[in-house]
């Protein structure tokens, strides 16, 4: 049995609804996949950031759709206009703060969606172009994040704009004119303001586009499950509703009421205070840093420093941070065990964390002046992170011995809850006369 066989069908039950469904069957499409759609019995709240992501999605685009109602792109009244939309717009901070927070958020909860796909196995066979479109989302993200932070037009802005642009001038031949075709010129000014709030405002629209195609994707090959073996029976599934809806629900709860405590006591704390100075070209900042979701990738960008044959350490710099990306796209074919999930694979369970721990080490050193020890340690935890793609993956798969599998989903569930009731008589065995009377 596959897991998009549903476990109802739907059936309208008035006229309007024969009507519709005779003619779109949208509220039969939304039933099969919203309603009846079978999934894994055992699924857990890592697998609740998909509902996450999806609101968090709708909710930038709505505070966004109203913030640019209010913005102006130009280099002359940016600054003023945000200021503007903070003081004088009805509600008009929390619409700013909600959207400039949530692009944070969405970054929190993609990072742990795509970490819990690594941990199960769920870029595996024959899940690979549903991870491809999630890697295809998650690019899109970083672009519109970028462009984003580059509108409010405060010092960070400007010169994040100029480093990051410049990155492109590493290429050779071909590196100068993409950096004038994104700036509109050649410095970053008023076209560049111009580009980046029209690509900022079209991109979330494209994402969503992708978002449907990530979610077909799911309902055509069924939902992972933290056992990593597919579906076998009727009896290895239960319907979305109400029993994944209700988990997603809380989980969405927790997520919003930590995301509202940022907005409401703490709405700057994800920020930098330059970028509440207007963007001056003559002043540098002292330390350029981008937002904090970018700074893994900009501590790999930094830790070349020498030159690799006859590249030199500024395009060296460039290949490894979008390399580090492009790894994500093939990781499907670089691991090679047949097992998905890491809960049987020890070691690969070490090696996860450890990438997992190296991953953050390299925010942290994304954030430190690219001098001294911080250069050391980020050179060798971009070597591990490449090395974790590169060999651990492809030589684990041929040596590791996996833990035995359980027959079905049924048996695993039936497993941990026998498991858990005989703690539980454990406990209640070594508990005092006087507690068990």
């Amino acid at each position: 049995m596959s897991t998009h066989e549903a476990h109802g069908t739907y059936t309208p039950t008035t006229g309007i609804g024969k009507w519709i469904d005779a003619r779109m069957p949208l509220p039969r499409m939304m039933y099969d996949s919203f309603v009846a759609y079978p999934v894994p019995r055992n699924l857990n709240y890592a697998y609740t950031f998909g509902g996450i992501l999806s609101l968090m999605l709708v909710s930038q685009i709505l505070t966004g759709v109203v913030l640019a109602m209010h913005f102006v792109a130009s280099t002359d009244m940016a600054f003023t206009s945000v200021e503007s939309i903070m003081r004088d717009v009805n509600h008009g901070w929390l619409l700013r703060y909600m959207h400039s927070n949530g692009a944070s958020f969405f970054f929190v909860a993609v990072y742990l969606h795509m970490f819990r796909g690594m941990y199960y196995g769920s870029y595996k066979a024959p899940r690979e172009l549903l991870w491809i479109l999630g890697c295809i989302i998650y690019l899109l993200m970083m672009a519109t994040g970028f462009m984003g932070y580059v509108l409010p037009w405060g010092q960070m802005s400007f010169w994040g704009a100029t480093v990051i642009t410049g990155f492109f001038t590493a290429f050779p031949v071909i590196g100068e004119p993409i950096q004038q075709l994104l700036l509109g010129g050649y410095a970053v000014g008023d076209p560049t303001l111009n580009r980046f709030f029209s690509l900022h405002y079209l991109l979330p629209f494209m994402i969503a586009g992708v978002v449907v195609l990530h979610v077909w994707a799911l309902h055509v090959t069924g939902q992972t499950n933290p056992t990593g073996i597919e579906v076998k029976s009727k009896t290895d599934t239960v319907a979305f509703t109400p029993y994944a809806t209700i988990k997603d629900a809380f989980a969405m709860m927790v997520f919003f009421l930590v995301f509202a405590y940022f907005i409401f006591y703490m709405p700057n704390f994800l920020g930098h205070p330059d970028n509440y100075i207007e963007a001056d070209p003559l002043v540098t900042p002292a330390h350029i840093v981008p937002e904090w979701y970018f700074l893994p990738f900009y501590a790999m960008l930094r830790a070349i420093t020498f030159n690799i044959g006859p590249i030199d350490s500024k395009l060296g710099g460039v290949l490894v941070m979008f390399g580090s990306i492009a790894l994500l796209f093939v990781m499907p074919w670089l691991d090679t065990s047949k097992v998905r999930s890491a809960v049987y694979r020890p070691w690969y369970k070490l090696f996860f964390w450890l990438f997992v721990a190296d991953a953050v080490f390299l925010g942290w050193l994304g954030s430190k002046p690219a001098e001294g020890v911080y250069t050391m340690l980020a050179q060798i935890s971009t070597l591990y992170y490449f090395a974790f793609f590169l060999i651990i993956l492809p030589i684990l798969g041929l040596i590791e011995t996996p833990r035995r599998l359980p027959n079905s989903i049924t048996e695993a569930v039936l497993e941990r809850n026998k498991k858990s009731g005989a703690q539980q008589v454990a406990s209640g065995a070594t508990a005092s006369p006087e507690t068990r009377g």
